[in-house]
């Protein structure tokens, strides 16, 4: 039998009123004074979904610093080495042309040039996995004439040859060059033509901060009733007005919003939808950490037990393709959670002890203290929790297939990015929020009173007004080496 989870009764009311579950009514009975007699009262609440804050993750990955813009931009290294996709090659053996073929290279593509340089060595590769090297005779803008290493036409070794040297599917990548004796670059033709100077290429980067705000409200007269059932807050206060929790919980949401908005967050694409105040221009959106994965991380589908250990290493071989990072975090809802679990029982001595803990001064007690169980597979240290977010059925809990995320791989250690403000390098979390803060205002977590009650004396209503507010957004440097995993 299958068990569904329970949201619970999550039901918000904009009218603040004494609740029945937390006052004792004296006016029930027709003909009664007052209950006549005491029933037995827990003055404790149950506390039957456990601690409900889902926030910690981001205190776990990352760190939080400030900013003075209504935006934040990074650049990221491109490639070092000189490669090229989705290349066309012209069939060899033209006229004059010996057993030379023309590779014509997509600059149609954005940021796409050709920096290919005569007497270059190169390697060609074909979808189907043929493989043929040769050194560049000549170059145009948009192409460059190879000469085949083999006794033969490229197409007769195999490579898949586009018509007219149209774009193709075949990739090349420089592997160095090849001169004879006495040569001088620089000038002339051919052989002593000059080289092409390569510049340092990178990829800018942007995220603005998202508005995030919350209030609570209480009315002076409520502020005064008082309760049989003792309340207690999760940030440990206690006591029998019911205000104080209701304005707790408040705040606990709120700082669960706060994580909540830079997981979930979403770009305002809709430039033909809503106008005024809802209008892109003025919602910009924020991408969070799901979004920023997705267009340009890697996302894994479908993790199980059954595929589990040569599932794990195929994204290991996809992350050697990539930064190679050593040390990641994974973040993982229950049943991905136990997927790993079996499959780490299949690795000799590789559970909770085959890593270093470098991450946690190599003390495996930290790792485990903090709620982390390390492992280690090929070059990779890897520390393992589970993510209540995840699991929580009023969030991401209570979503199964393919819109479920089933956890994160989360490079460990920092980057470096120049800082235009100090004119240095500096070292940055790959993941790290930004808020908004000055000597004016820090908008990091704001929270005030306001009304006539509760001590607060700003205006003339008779209440207590608990107003919450946050200016934030999040950075995902190099997405390409974190892993969503995504349910089927």
């Amino acid at each position: 039998m299958s068990l569904s989870p329970q949201f619970g009764s999550i039901i918000p009311s904009p009218i603040q009123t004494p609740s029945p579950s937390a006052y004792l009514a004296f006016n029930g009975g027709a003909n009664d004074f007052a209950q006549q007699y005491l029933p037995e009262i827990y003055e404790q609440e149950v506390e039957r979904y456990g601690n409900r804050t889902l926030s910690g993750f981001l205190r776990m990955v990352g760190a939080e610093m400030p900013m003075t813009s209504d935006q934040v931009i990074w650049s990221e290294q491109n490639r070092l080495h000189i490669s090229y996709d989705n290349c066309g090659v012209a069939a060899g053996g033209g006229a004059g042309a010996g057993l030379a073929s023309v590779v014509t290279i997509p600059v149609g593509v954005a940021g796409v040039t050709n920096v290919i340089s005569i007497n270059d060595t190169v390697v060609l590769l074909d979808p189907n996995g043929t493989e043929a090297k040769g050194i560049v005779t000549n170059r145009a803008a948009g192409n460059v004439t190879v000469q085949p290493f083999a006794n033969a036409t490229f197409d007769a070794q195999g490579i898949t040859i586009s018509g007219g040297g149209a774009t193709g599917a075949v990739k090349m990548f420089v592997y160095g060059s090849d001169y004879t004796k006495g040569s001088s670059i620089g000038a002339g033709v051919g052989n002593s033509a000059a080289r092409i100077s390569v510049d340092p290429s990178f990829t800018q980067f942007s995220n603005s901060p998202v508005i995030i705000r919350d209030q609570y409200v209480v009315t002076g007269s409520d502020m005064a009733q008082i309760g049989w059932v003792e309340v207690a807050t999760e940030d440990g206060a206690s006591g029998y007005l019911w205000y104080l929790k209701a304005e707790s919980e408040t705040r606990l949401r709120f700082e669960d919003y706060l994580e909540m908005a830079m997981v979930e967050g979403e770009l305002n694409a809709n430039v033909n939808g809503a106008a005024g105040s809802y209008a892109t221009a003025v919602l910009p959106g924020t991408q969070g950490l799901f979004a920023a994965i997705r267009a340009r991380g890697n996302v894994n589908v479908g993790f199980t037990a059954a595929a589990g250990l040569d599932e794990f290493d195929a994204i290991l071989k996809n992350l050697d393709t990539q930064g190679a990072i050593e040390e990641n975090m994974l973040f993982l809802q229950r049943q991905t959670s136990l997927d790993f679990d079996d499959m780490l029982a299949s690795i000799s001595g590789g559970f909770a002890g085959g890593t270093a803990f470098g991450l946690f001064e190599n003390s495996e007690e930290m790792a485990l203290n903090l709620g982390f169980s390390g492992f280690r597979r090929g070059s990779y240290d890897f520390y393992k929790t589970d993510w209540k977010y995840l699991n929580d059925a009023s969030t991401r809990g209570a979503i199964v297939g393919t819109n479920s995320i089933e956890g994160v791989l989360v490079p460990a250690g920092t980057s470096t990015v120049y800082d235009q403000i100090l004119g240095t390098n500096i070292r940055r979390p790959f993941l790290h929020v930004r808020y908004r803060a000055s000597q004016g205002d820090d908008r990091r977590m704001k929270s005030w009173l306001t009304g006539a009650a509760g001590g607060a004396f700003t205006s003339t209503l008779d209440a207590m007004e608990v107003n919450f507010l946050s200016e934030r957004c999040l950075v995902t440097q190099a997405a390409n080496n974190f892993v969503l995993f995504q349910g089927l």
